[in-house]
């Protein structure tokens, strides 16, 4: 099939993208033929924020936003900051203390999936075609190297290799500019980085995994537009981090957990400090007598601009968190994203405009991206990250607070951060097992009966979408090194080392059903022996407005 543009990503970034550029084009009469594919069941099915939404680009993407009934009914009201000191104490710090970034008036509480299928609901009526459940398998390119387009993944083949009875084989999208957005650590993104090499004049990209729970919870407890962040307990030292709960509409609340992928004890079990983190009274008070109604987690990109790649490479464009463009100071990246996005449609439609065949290099994106509000908020923030992981909680809030409340971002050095987040893992015999409490089942719970509410459904009898470059690696290093640090760093239960009667040596077995796709694994393996491609379209996660 030929299109003008393919974006694969139905995300903020993807979205904004197919959005704008066909604004341009209605505006000027121009037919251009935009295609979205988005691997979720639907649009918003894989779409996990915390999320607090800074407005601005949705500004200037949609001026009417409220006429036209953006999800946006939450208004913050109120924020709040934490220093937990251990699992009962907790000092609250006064506005005037918190960084500039911190602080969350005029933004909204909303459901980023909710938001999500908002914008596609936009794009469609302007003419755009979106499909879900295909998954962008394989990128295409010309003879002379540049990006032609995107194959999406066969269906109905067997874990064998085999076709089975419903086989249908993927299609070829090809198109004279192809936009990636499939957000954190995108498996074709990754290729693209190392293949035209785009982050040879960038640090290495950072990343932290969130695992975020939404509650039903007691009328009385609820205060519509309350945002809490906090910092310190659960977490050891050596592991940074930063906990949240947002009161947002018909009484719920979201409440979650950010761990740096940089932790250094394999004993850390991201998802075990959530759900112990939720037992602090701060949050218990809150969930108590409440329900949990859906789980999940997912990889942000935290390195902000000193790990951004070069965006534009011959026939595509990196956008938002493809990229890395969320602004972790903020703890934000959906205006950021969406602002790359609207910027990238705009390079794509003076090219198009000019009857340009496709192909080329689009270097006005980078510069137009240098030139805008994103690129500075990211620059002035650019030794937030550094400095948490350089200085620890403590310190380096201190570091950020005169950062960015004194000198607003522009402090006359960079921090800089180069140690990627896999090699960071001590072995095993130089750290100290966590003895993590067993979960209550009404405030805590495990990690299969999260999955299970995270509406996670894979085809069982399909290719293992978690690839192993050495079968032999995980139970010679992984294990006899760090203990096996993929069963905790996974939030799904994925992982699992299996030994006993019958069984034969220890082994690595992976329960690739129960994947949520937060490309933890991808990213924190230390021996980087595991590689996240895409399953058969429509698996994965079903998040209803997480």
């Amino acid at each position: 099939m030929e299109f003008d543009v393919v974006v694969v990503g139905a995300g903020p970034a993807g979205l904004a993208t197919a959005c704008r550029l066909m604004q341009q084009a209605q505006t000027a009469e121009q037919e251009v033929s935009i295609c979205v594919v988005e691997k979720g069941s639907e649009v918003g099915a894989h779409i996990l924020s915390g999320a607090v939404l800074e407005p601005r680009a949705l500004f200037e993407l949609f001026p009417d936003w409220k006429e036209r009934r953006a999800p946006l009914n939450t208004p913050v009201s109120s924020d709040e900051v934490y220093l937990f000191k251990n699992s009962e104490e907790a000092l609250k710090l006064p506005n005037i203390l918190l960084p500039r970034t911190m602080h969350n008036e005029g933004n909204y509480i909303i459901s980023l999936g909710s938001l999500c299928r908002w914008l596609a609901e936009q794009a469609e009526a302007m003419g755009v075609e979106i499909f879900p459940g295909f998954a962008a398998a394989e990128i295409l390119y010309r003879e002379d190297g540049s990006v032609k387009g995107i194959a999406t993944g066969d269906m109905g083949i067997g874990a064998d290799g085999q076709p089975k009875d419903n086989y249908m084989p993927g299609m070829e999208l090809h198109a004279k500019y192809t936009v990636f957005s499939e957000g954190c650590r995108g498996h074709l993104g990754k290729e693209l980085i190392k293949k035209f090499n785009l982050d040879s004049e960038a640090d290495v990209q950072h990343y932290g995994i969130g695992i975020k729970e939404l509650w039903d919870i007691d009328p009385d407890k609820h205060q519509p537009g309350l945002v809490i962040h906090g910092a310190g307990w659960p977490l050891e030292k050596g592991t940074n981090g930063g906990s949240f709960l947002y009161h947002g509409e018909n009484n719920q609340v979201v409440v979650g957990l950010v761990i740096d992928l940089s932790y250094s004890n394999p004993y850390t079990s991201p998802f075990d400090e959530f759900q112990r983190m939720k037992h602090h009274p701060v949050f218990k008070s809150t969930l108590e007598g409440g329900k949990r109604v859906s789980y999940g987690a997912r990889a942000i990109a935290k390195g902000g601009i000193n790990a951004l790649p070069k965006m534009s490479f011959p026939g595509g464009l990196l956008v938002g968190c493809d990229a890395g463009t969320l602004n972790f100071a903020k703890i934000k990246g959906t205006h950021t994203a969406m602002k790359s996005g609207m910027l990238a449609a705009d390079s794509i439609y003076e090219a198009l405009s000019e009857g340009d065949p496709g192909g080329r290099e689009l270097s006005s994106y980078s510069e137009a991206f240098k030139a805008s509000w994103a690129y500075e908020e990211l620059y002035r923030t650019r030794n937030f990250g550094p400095a948490m992981h350089k200085f620890g909680t403590y310190l380096g809030g201190a570091f950020n607070y005169l950062d960015q409340n004194w000198f607003k971002g522009k402090m006359p050095f960079t921090l800089r951060d180069k140690a990627p987040d896999h090699s960071q893992l001590k072995p095993a015999q130089q750290c100290t097992a966590i003895d993590y409490p067993k979960p209550d089942g009404n405030i805590s719970f495990d990690k299969l009966s999260s999955v299970f509410i995270s509406s996670t459904n894979h085809e069982e009898d399909q290719p293992c979408h978690l690839k192993l470059k050495d079968d032999a690696v995980p139970v010679t290093v992984n294990w006899n090194t760090y203990e096996g640090p993929e069963v905790r760093f996974c939030p799904a239960g994925v992982y699992e080392f299996l030994q006993g009667a019958g069984l034969g040596p220890r082994r690595l077995q992976i329960n690739a059903q129960n994947c949520l796709h937060c490309k933890t694994c991808d990213i924190k393996d230390p021996t980087q022996n595991i590689t996240w491609v895409t399953p058969e379209g429509a698996g994965g996660p079903g998040y209803p407005n997480m």
